[in-house]
């Protein structure tokens, strides 16, 4: 009799514990399964990632100082992730051409990163323009995304690009190319081109015209993320690319002397190469504080 209620009491203790649990899901269920949607939602977004809970730079703190002849880089200049990056949607950053290089003889390098949004369906895409002119219609070089494949084009001449050169949108990659004469190697995060070459040596031309940062005039609009845009005078080396993109997004410029143009779009338009070259906004450009989203460091 005895073994016969403990059985019964065991057992009943048994389902109500059984019960309760149930009871337990039943009741906090949806609110744990909502809280695991957010999470992963949250992880999706970058919020919980190294570079989101990384210091930020903010705007400015790091600037090349032309002082005496002499070029040095002063302040927080060691690849800190920056506060902001520029938002583009049809709009633009023009700036001066003043002190750009020209002519046929004219070496360039020219670098970004950029975070293409949607699928860079359409023509083209500018991301960023090389070289502007005093005329519209001149001699221009300029970085291109069809279908997000990375190319360049001479205004009015040609366009030429690398195969399967494909920028991936929704992630920051660091894009660019250098030309001297009429060779250009492109630059798609650690992957390097094999040279291509304009049949007609390009003949820049600059003076009091104006540079177009996400912009061909009259034609297309860049629409995404930007950020550390840079332009020197000279044709930097595979190498120095190379440690130019492991810097990352908040890299400082790798050959300060040469530097044209620094644009890190961290939270203003502001040339920081010393050469002040400051840019104008018009249009939609707006500086994104919550940018980690899609980017991996190097």
């Amino acid at each position: 009799m005895i073994k016969m209620d403990r059985t019964y009491t065991y057992k009943t203790l048994r389902h109500a514990k059984s019960q309760s649990a149930m009871e337990y899901l039943m009741t906090y269920g949806w609110a744990i399964l909502i809280i695991a949607v957010v999470l992963g939602v949250l992880f999706q977004l970058g919020v919980f990632s190294g570079s989101a809970l990384t210091p930020k730079a903010a705007p400015g703190a790091c600037q090349v100082v032309r002082l005496g002849g002499q070029v040095s880089l002063e302040g927080e200049c060691q690849g800190q992730l920056p506060e902001y990056t520029g938002q583009f949607s049809n709009g633009f950053l023009k700036t001066s051409d003043a002190g750009y290089p020209s002519g046929t003889s004219a070496e360039i390098s020219m670098f970004a990163w950029i975070n293409p949004a949607s699928s860079c369906a359409g023509t083209n895409f500018e991301a960023f323009q090389g070289y502007g002119s005093t005329s519209q219609f001149g001699n221009a070089i300029y970085i291109a995304l069809s279908n997000c494949e990375l190319g360049a084009q001479l205004f009015g001449l040609q366009n030429i690009g690398p195969a399967s050169f494909d920028v991936q949108p929704g992630a920051w990659s660091f894009v660019g190319y250098t030309l001297s004469g009429a060779t250009m190697t492109f630059y798609l995060n650690n992957k390097i081109s094999s040279p291509s070459t304009f049949s007609t040596t390009p003949n820049i031309q600059t003076g009091g015209g104006y540079n177009y940062l996400s912009y061909f005039p009259l034609q297309n609009y860049f629409d995404g993320g930007m950020s550390n845009i840079q332009i020197y005078n000279t044709t930097l080396s595979s190498n120095e690319v190379e440690a130019l993109y492991q810097e990352g997004i908040g890299g400082a410029p790798i050959r300060p002397q040469n530097l044209v143009g620094w644009w890190p779009i961290n939270g203003n338009a502001q040339d920081y190469s010393g050469n002040n070259n400051n840019g104008q906004i018009s249009g939609g450009v707006s500086f994104n504080g919550t940018w980690q989203a899609g980017y991996t460091p190097p």
